[in-house]
């Protein structure tokens, strides 16, 4: 499974075409995602970029072309990371008008919120929104079992398996920051906690055999 931000910010850059064509890149969205009916980029595309992200990196997805359909979709959360949905309200709040973007982060005021997605500006991009237009934010959970390697995991290590242990342990509600596949202090924290669930379990800070079993058993149970 390939990282959502990283899918996600290759495809920077990719716009609309002006006219009667369309971008065959925006097509192939559709295409990969199974929307049929989707033919022209001169239709609203950002949950359909969204759908395909979260189709290339197996996470779950809403199937719909409406940004708002993102908000029955995911783990609800309160304190957001990069990688995480932010849905938004679009022309009025009581409509089904929206847009849905990767969160990215606050401004420094703390006024705007900047997200990664598609049709901004008819291109995907990362562009700032007002943070009074939020109508939530979710954590998307991965389609198939997690399958961890068999290596013990613990601070210092970097990689697809730390960026995997972090987005785990995010699916569960332990705050490990963003999952930049860097095994620090506060990934270090959160697998701590985690173990400190059950007792059968040292709390050791390493992702080990017994934490990676324990892992998956309540990955499934969610």
């Amino acid at each position: 499974m390939k990282n959502l931000l990283n899918i996600a910010t290759a495809e920077i850059g990719v716009k609309e075409i002006y006219g009667k064509a369309s971008n065959p890149r925006i097509l192939e969205y559709a295409k990969d995602t199974g929307f049929s009916n989707y033919t022209s980029d001169e239709s609203a595309w950002c949950s359909l970029f969204l759908n395909w992200v979260a189709f290339k990196s197996g996470l779950e997805r809403t199937n719909k072309l409406t940004a708002r359909s993102w908000l029955n979709v995911g783990i609800p959360v309160e304190n957001p990371e990069p990688g995480d949905i932010v849905i938004f309200w679009r022309e009025s709040r009581n409509s089904w008008k929206g847009h849905v973007g990767i969160f990215q982060g606050f401004s420094i005021d703390g006024s705007r919120v900047y997200c990664l997605g598609g049709n901004q500006g008819n291109q995907v991009s990362i562009t700032a929104k007002p943070k009074e237009k939020i109508l939530g934010y979710r954590r998307l959970r991965l389609l198939d079992d997690v399958k961890f390697s068999t290596k013990n995991l613990k601070r210092g290590h970097t990689g697809k398996e730390v960026v995997l242990l972090q987005d785990s342990l995010k699916q569960l509600g332990y705050n490990c920051g963003t999952s930049d596949g860097v095994f620090g202090p506060k990934t270090e924290q959160a697998l701590k906690d985690f173990q400190a669930s059950n007792y059968e379990i040292s709390i050791n800070g390493i992702f080990n055999k017994p934490t990676r079993e324990f892992l998956i058993k309540m990955l499934r149970s969610k």
